[in-house]
């Protein structure tokens, strides 16, 4: 399996085929709009506007798996990110990251990148993975690592 094996659906509930992002930068979150770390949405951003024209995407995943901070609908959470943090970046359907119903390619991404002590599962929201131009996985960030924090790992992705 490749970054572009996959489809996923956009939260207007289109398909998207991740081909679509081929030779792409893409730094992929799974976000929540009430959680103590959804005020990350404002770096996202900020990196969104500094490198899209260098070839960033930025990719929201919503997910209600951690502490149920994420339980509204599509639209509503549309409506949140771009009237509180004027998200302009892709954002898509609400999914799983974990368990039975977990969507592929959040299963590709964890395979790819475990986390600390090599486990695969999603700890909480705001896990972010950095795939490069060619489709692989560089790394994972947890939570805590805020997106100003990527600025030189994103600057060196972008730069191969």
């Amino acid at each position: 399996m490749s970054l572009t094996s996959f489809n996923v659906k956009t939260i207007q509930g289109e398909s998207q085929p991740l081909s679509d992002y081929e030779g792409k930068v893409l730094l992929v979150v799974n976000v929540a709009s009430k959680c103590g770390f959804t005020g990350q949405y404002a770096g996202l951003q900020s990196l969104h506007q500094e490198y899209a024209s260098r070839g960033l995407v930025v990719m929201g995943f919503p997910c209600d798996q951690f502490g149920h901070q994420e339980p509204g609908s599509e639209s509503s959470i549309l409506t949140f990110c771009e009237t509180q943090y004027k998200v302009t970046f892709p954002m898509f359907a609400k999914i799983d990251v974990n368990g039975a119903n977990a969507v592929p390619f959040y299963q590709w991404l964890k395979s790819s990148k475990p986390g600390l002590l090599g486990t695969e599962a999603i700890k909480w929201n705001f896990t972010k993975f950095l795939v490069g131009r060619k489709g692989q996985v560089l790394k994972r960030y947890a939570p805590t690592d805020t997106p100003e924090s990527l600025r030189q790992a994103i600057e060196d992705a972008l730069a191969l």
